[in-house]
C-alpha cells in the first residue's frame, strides 16, 4: 500500500534572528504552507520578537508567539535571560560565551514546534541550528538534531521531521543563500543586547559582521559600534 504524500504545512522555530529568517524564506521558497512560531522566554534581547511580528505580517504569514516567561527561573542562568550578568564581548569562544547558553532551550522549543506540528497537520518542523555554533551550544549539533529527530518519529502517532537547513554550514553560507533570494537583512535583530541599535560588541554581532564582510556587502543594520569602522574614524551609522 502506498503511503500517502507528506503534509507541506512546516512549522518554522522564528527567531527574528538572520539565520531563522533565512530558514523561513528557504520554506516559503520551497512551496511550503509556513507557519512561524516565536517563544517568549524573557531574553534580554526581546526586540528580536518585534521583528518577527513585523516580517510574518508583511508576509502574510501565520505566526504565533508562546509566552513561555513563567519558566524563566528554571533557565536564568544565562547572560542571555539575566540581565545582572555582564553580557560577554568579543569573538564566539567557548571560554567567554558559554554564559550565553540558555538551559535546555533547543530542546524545549523543538517539542512544543513538533506539538504545533502534529496539532496542524505539519509533516516538517525547521530551525535554523548552523555549523558556527556547533562548539558553543549543544542543542545545535548534529547529534543532538538526530537525536530529536529520532524522538520526534516515535513521539506522535504522525512522525513530524525536523529540518536544519543548514545544520553543516557556516553563518556566511546562510548569508550567501538569502543574498542569493535577495533578502533584506535590515529586517532582522542578531544582537544579545535588545537596545536601539546593535551593539556591535557581543559574539552574535560580531559573528554576523564577519559573515557580511566575507561578501563584501555592508550590514544594512544599525550599530553602536562596527568591530570594522571603531578605529578608523567613520561613522557607525547605516
Amino acid at each position: 500500500m502506498s503511503q500517502a504524500p507528506a503534509s507541506s504545512a512546516t512549522v518554522v522555530i522564528y527567531s527574528g534572528g538572520m539565520d531563522s529568517f533565512t530558514v523561513l524564506h528557504r520554506a516559503l521558497r520551497e512551496g511550503r504552507d509556513v507557519h512561524a512560531l516565536s517563544f517568549d522566554y524573557g531574553q534580554r534581547h526581546a526586540r528580536e520578537l518585534e521583528v518577527a511580528r513585523r516580517v510574518c505580517r508583511d508576509l502574510a504569514v501565520p505566526h504565533q508567539v508562546v509566552d513561555i516567561r513563567a519558566i524563566h527561573g528554571l533557565i536564568d542562568n544565562s547572560a542571555l535571560t539575566d540581565t545582572e550578568r555582564a553580557m560577554p564581548d568579543g569573538d564566539y569562544d567557548a571560554d567567554n560565551l558559554a554564559d550565553t547558553v540558555v538551559p535546555n532551550r533547543n530542546m524545549m522549543l523543538l517539542s512544543m514546534a513538533i506539538a504545533k506540528a502534529v496539532n496542524i497537520g505539519a509533516g516538517r518542523v525547521d530551525y535554523g541550528a548552523h555549523g558556527g555554533d556547533h562548539v558553543l551550544y549543544p542543542d545545535c549539533r548534529p547529534e543532538f538534531v538526530e537525536a530529536m529527530n529520532a524522538v520526534a518519529g516515535i513521539a506522535n502517532f504522525e512522525p513530524v521531521e525536523i529540518h536544519t537547513p543548514y545544520l553543516r554550514h557556516t553563518k556566511a553560507d546562510i548569508l550567501a543563500d538569502g543574498l542569493a533570494m535577495g533578502l533584506d537583512y535590515a529586517d532582522t535583530w542578531t544582537c544579545y543586547l535588545g537596545e536601539s541599535l546593535a551593539c556591535g560588541r557581543c559574539g552574535s554581532c560580531r559573528e554576523r559582521l564577519a559573515a557580511f564582510a566575507a561578501h563584501g556587502v555592508s550590514d544594512p543594520l544599525g550599530y553602536a559600534q562596527r568591530p570594522d569602522t571603531a578605529t578608523d574614524g567613520e561613522s557607525d551609522d547605516v
